[in-house]
């Protein structure tokens, strides 16, 4: 992805050959609170049908994050991480600028996540709390990974 948008030393990148799959897999299973224990192959699934982005630093992968989306009304922004070594840089604020200006994804009428701990973060980027929370549903399988 071409961007104007820089933070010196990093580069971020939707080429998902990039990847380190290794990496995103063994952050999200065992340092996240969202998908702990997450399978590999979920994971695999995961990248494969969403819009990932890469961040990098001297070559090495130090962050992710995904979109699922149709590119047209709606985006549900996912799996966003920074390695701690690069947390306190500015690393996941520029990643969230360049994720919101991607050429796919403008005019979109929709954007939500699911934080436990960020909602200082996201409020930077225009995210609010559910304006009716009353109108979204869900079905929630929070021990999926853990207990199939």
């Amino acid at each position: 992805m071409l961007t104007e948008i820089t933070l010196p030393g990093y580069e971020l990148s939707t080429d998902k050959l990039r990847l380190d799959i290794e990496l995103i897999h063994r952050f999200l299973a065992q340092e996240s609170y969202w998908s702990r224990g997450v399978p590999r192959n979920v994971v695999e699934l995961a990248v494969q049908n969403s819009l990932c982005f890469g961040v990098y630093h001297t070559g090495q992968q130090i962050g992710f994050g995904r979109v699922v989306t149709d590119k047209a009304t709606f985006a549900l922004l996912a799996d966003l991480f920074v390695l701690k070594a690069h947390r306190g840089k500015g690393v996941s604020k520029w990643m969230l600028r360049c994720i919101q200006a991607h050429e796919e994804l403008q005019g979109l009428r929709r954007w939500l996540l699911l934080t436990s701990d960020a909602h200082d973060l996201y409020a930077q980027f225009g995210f609010t709390p559910l304006g009716n929370p009353s109108r979204f549903m869900e079905v929630l399988r929070a021990d999926i990974y853990t207990n199939p």
